[in-house]
């Protein structure tokens, strides 16, 4: 009785895992992909009508036009009509590192505590994610894993959205340390009943000294013995050398101007700035310095009360306008499911000015080069990877966006998910009816 017992145990399991589970990940590419006739949206502004784009072992080993005599090579895909772009890339999100915001044990995005450089979110990152899924249907297939809380919140990695586990899927381990600035006003806690405010944060200098004082003593650390082995210590060294990027999390433009004066005083090489909702206002210091921005998604609300109600629209055109480099974050509410979104938030703000090729820089070249990731991916040119799409019509519009294929490093991946199927089973019931 005990074994009959155990193998139903056992039985439901398997039944368990196997509707849970994502799809297996796409073997390696084995034969020579051909894509002709679509217009090819390079990444970097340019367009290519009536395309042919060739690749193999996950390269891409030719783009240009089809009227041009080159041999067609292994599978032909006829494309004509279509539309072919490179493979989104969600930055500063946390797509695989919360399920379900509901259950403790499925959040792995937080942890406890103020300086944690040391964390790493690729190990917490679970390719299994339901909500992973979701996102490569609408063409985002690659993403920054970032952690979230703290002062300093750890350090994120870039990985590809159709894998077995996180070693498969990083395509770039720990790229940068995530911070979060203070900000030097104070908002009530509405819901308590207190003043909404603002208030002047009286803590804000206060938590600066901490994060000098925390960055002072990794300095001194790496000149000495380095016993004992301070972990938080050696995970920031990356960020005097130039191996890592500081993404600070801040949006005033007093606090972001002071953001560069720290990092210029500590030595840091390479930093973002993750919100920046006042950056149009000290532009020219963040040019000056080089210094990207990964806006917020633009479906929200305006940063304050006096702003323009179109402000969340407009910010990626005002900033672009004066020569910042631009991308999109994810942060906000209910950012894992709203990250298959992307596109469309690019979208919107390609209605606001700024124009569709240009609007798609902001989740592709853009987006690359401000993670580090450029030489391989986030166009569509000889050498880098096969990670593209193609699309019915408009990738930027969300009645128009429906990929008929899309490939990772040249696998071609599924385009299924529990969303897609629960469409088609109602879609089933309703037609038969």
């Amino acid at each position: 009785m005990k074994k009959i017992i155990k193998n139903i145990h056992v039985l439901l399991l398997l039944i368990s895992i196997s509707l849970t589970a994502q799809q297996t990940p796409a073997p390696k590419q084995t034969n020579t992909i051909t894509i002709e006739g679509a217009t090819a949206h390079i990444g970097n502004g340019k367009v290519i009508e009536n395309s042919l784009i060739v690749f193999n072992e996950g390269k891409i080993t030719f783009v240009g036009s089809a009227t041009k005599k080159i041999e067609r090579q292994g599978t032909i895909i006829n494309a004509k009509g279509k539309h072919i772009y490179p493979g989104f890339i969600a930055a500063n999100a946390t797509t695989g590192l919360i399920e379900i915001d509901a259950v403790r044990a499925t959040k792995d995005a937080n942890e406890t505590g103020n300086m944690l450089p040391h964390i790493r979110s690729i190990i917490a990152y679970n390719a299994e994610s339901k909500v992973t899924e979701t996102l490569r249907p609408n063409g985002v297939l690659m993403a920054q894993v970032t952690p979230r809380g703290g002062t300093i919140s750890g350090t994120s990695s870039i990985v590809q959205l159709d894998a077995w586990n996180w070693e498969d899927a990083a395509i770039r381990i720990d790229d940068g340390i995530h911070m979060n600035w203070p900000s030097t006003l104070t908002y009530g806690r509405w819901w308590l009943g207190e003043d909404e405010g603002p208030k002047e944060n009286k803590n804000y200098v206060k938590t600066i000294q901490k994060v000098n004082n925390f960055m002072n003593d990794a300095k001194v650390y790496a000149k000495g013995s380095k016993f004992p082995k301070n972990i938080p210590f050696e995970a920031v060294q990356g960020l005097f050398d130039g191996s890592k990027t500081l993404y600070t999390h801040v949006s005033g433009a007093k606090e972001i101007t002071d953001v560069v004066t720290f990092s210029k005083e500590m030595g840091i090489k390479k930093i973002v700035i993750v919100h920046g909702f006042e950056a149009y206002k000290v532009a020219d210091l963040l040019v000056k310095n080089n210094i990207p921005v990964l806006i917020d998604r633009s479906h929200r609300l305006p940063s304050s009360d006096d702003s323009d109600i179109h402000s969340p629209f407009k910010q990626a055109k005002t900033l672009i306008d004066k020569g910042v480099l631009v991308g999109i974050g994810m942060e906000g509410d209910m950012e894992r499911m709203n990250t298959r979104n992307l596109p469309f938030y690019a979208g919107t703000y390609a209605a606001y000015g700024l124009g569709k090729e240009n609007a798609l820089k902001l989740i592709t070249s853009n987006t690359a080069k401000i993670l580090g990731i450029d030489y391989f991916v986030g166009t569509l040119e000889v050498g880098k990877d096969a990670t593209l799409f193609i699309s019915e019509g408009d990738a930027l519009d969300m009645r128009t966006n429906i990929l008929t294929d899309a490939f990772i490093k040249g696998r071609k991946i599924s385009l299924e998910s529990h969303q897609t199927q629960l469409w088609k089973r109602y879609m089933d019931k309703y037609n038969n009816q």
